[in-house]
């Protein structure tokens, strides 16, 4: 099991990996928080909550992103 997570970590914390993930984060990220939060960013109503919410918003995508990537090449260098 710890074999596994350490390739897993490894593999994850490539630059390759994390570039494109942070490309992907950004766009999606971008996309979510003006589908979620457009009305309070445009008020400049943002809160200790709502700023939490919109890193959650990029975090999510960016572990997907790297979670796919990481997948992805460990398959093909099975």
């Amino acid at each position: 099991m710890r074999k596994g997570l350490a390739m897993f970590l490894t593999t994850a914390f490539t630059r390759e990996v994390v570039v494109s993930s942070l490309k992907v984060s950004l766009v999606v990220g971008i996309i979510l928080v003006f589908i979620n939060h457009d009305v309070t960013i445009f008020q400049f109503s943002l809160t200790g909550e709502i700023i939490y919410q919109l890193a959650l918003t990029y975090l999510v995508p960016y572990c997907v992103s790297t979670y796919s990537s990481v997948k992805a090449i460990n398959v093909r260098n099975a």
